[in-house]
């Protein structure tokens, strides 16, 4: 998939150099850039150590390499798996929380319109789909971060079943049982890494949205 990268419009403080007045934009303020990087870390020690975990017990015809993953032992990727857990929802609360603080969240990711969401689809496809705006979603990437959220929350929940299956005993029922909540667990997490891979094949392709996830400008 190939997108048009013409420059940027900037927007921002104005700073001069040697007579010269360059706009120097923000695109991710310091506490996005951190929560960011907070989630990759969460996110990786979940899911190498949730790997593991399934790996005790699968319910598949398969299991995944131990090389990619972390724990060594069941009882070593829970404790792994609870330090990842931690870290993301404390983390992911902040930043949601935030989000919602300064206003982002409204001017970021809202609305999402069917018919835009159609035409930017089509226009993906054809590898047209500009990202010329590093300030601005486009319609898909609102829609795909959206919908990760709402992902992280499931996995959130399901994993509570499986953690407390007693004390969380209406949500266990409300996801079919216990075995039920084992794979909407596991579907979520495949979701997650999905999503992922995707946002780095994306970075790849317009690799300087990394260098603005790292300098926030």
């Amino acid at each position: 998939m190939l997108f048009h990268t013409d420059e940027p419009r900037t927007e921002g403080p104005t700073v001069e150099v040697s007579g010269v007045g360059l706009r120097i934009a923000q695109v991710h303020p310091a506490w996005l850039r951190a929560a960011h990087w907070l989630n990759v870390v969460a996110a990786l020690i979940m899911v190498t150590s949730g790997w593991r975990v399934y790996n005790a017990a699968p319910f598949f015809e398969f299991r995944f390499p131990s090389e990619l993953t972390i724990g060594g032992w069941l009882g070593g990727a829970l404790q792994w798996h609870f330090a990842g857990m931690w870290l993301l929802v404390l983390n992911g609360l902040v930043y949601l929380l935030l989000n919602v603080a300064t206003g982002r969240l409204k001017t970021k990711f809202f609305p999402i319109m069917p018919a835009q969401v159609w035409h930017d689809f089509t226009q993906a496809l054809r590898g047209r789909l500009s990202h010329s705006d590093p300030h601005r979603y486009n319609t898909l990437q609102r829609l795909a971060y959206l919908c990760v959220w709402l992902d992280v929350a499931l996995l959130v929940m399901s994993g509570l079943v499986l953690w407390k299956s007693v004390q969380f005993h209406l949500l266990r029922e409300l996801m079919g049982g216990y075995e039920s909540a084992r794979r909407v667990h596991f579907f979520s997490m495949a979701a997650l890494v999905a999503f992922v891979a995707l946002h780095v094949t994306m970075v790849a392709l317009v690799p300087r949205t990394l260098l603005a996830m790292i300098r926030g400008r």
